[in-house]
């Protein structure tokens, strides 16, 4: 029986290179992101490759009521959630007491908002089922704090806790709970978005693309993995900064992404 999951931020980046493994992996698509253009093309893309349902909705989920709002559109379409994944956020760079606040408030409603509100509406039909995964992106900056980019880390360290915690909770039920944590990676848009400019940081490494991330991603899902860090290094990095004092790892963050000097 072919599984349908839904997909935030699927018009580019980590979310639409997920939502082409689960097509390839088959599975009916909802894709959500602000483009309904975007997610037009996706959805003949995936349509014409994979031969399955490929549903699209233009919904901007850095609104308070966005999440009920989609929710209520997938009920009336009949539209069965069988993998939710939280995909969609985003970030924003420099000192919190220059912040857009505004920007803020966005960046915290969609990154933990409505990831909570979706999981809360998707998550007891799965458990009546007693069928469903739930797949949250986070990121490696969910493991210690990030001077510059402070509430963009937060809300992933909140995302990583959430998940692992919900995980615990709907054991044994059929329904399971993972979390994606990726490092920086190429091909997603964060970088200009969060408005990160040439911070050191982004020049330093060579990044995996958002293809290798999906891919890891969906896998780690499959085997109901909680905590899936992507990367080698990054799982070193996330090793190393358990074992080091806390005001150190913050220390070499806020170094690290220090805005350059004029």
């Amino acid at each position: 029986m072919v599984k349908t999951a839904l997909i935030t931020g699927a018009s580019g980046g980590i979310g639409y290179e997920l939502a082409k493994v689960f097509a390839a992996n088959n599975h009916d698509l909802i894709l959500v992101a602000r483009s309904i253009d975007k997610l037009q093309r996706i959805q003949d893309e995936l349509t014409k490759t994979h031969g399955l349902q490929v549903h699209v909705i233009g919904c901007d989920l850095s609104q308070i009521d966005a999440p009920q709002l989609l929710f209520e559109r997938i009920q009336q379409q009949q539209l069965t959630v069988d993998v939710l994944v939280n995909n969609a956020g985003f970030g924003d760079y420099g000192p919190f007491a220059d912040c857009d606040w505004a920007k803020q408030i966005a960046l915290m409603q969609l990154n933990m908002g409505s990831l909570t509100h979706l999981i809360r509406l998707c998550l007891p039909p799965m458990l009546e089922r007693g069928y469903g995964k739930i797949l949250n992106v986070a990121s490696t900056a969910a493991f210690q704090p990030g001077p510059f980019m402070a509430t963009y880390y937060a809300s992933k360290s909140y995302v990583m806790s959430f998940t692992e915690a919900l995980a615990h909770e709907i054991k044994g039920t059929g329904v399971t709970a993972t979390v994606l944590c990726p490092g920086p990676t190429r091909g997603t848009g964060f970088q200009a978005r969060a408005e990160l400019g040439d911070v050191d940081f982004f020049k330093k490494f060579k990044l995996p693309a958002a293809s290798e991330v999906a891919q890891f991603g969906y896998a780690a899902l499959e085997r109901n993995q909680v905590v899936a860090v992507h990367g080698f290094f990054n799982q070193l990095l996330v090793f190393t900064n358990r074992l080091m004092p806390r005001q150190l790892v913050t220390n070499a963050v806020g170094q690290l992404q220090a805005p350059p000097e004029n």
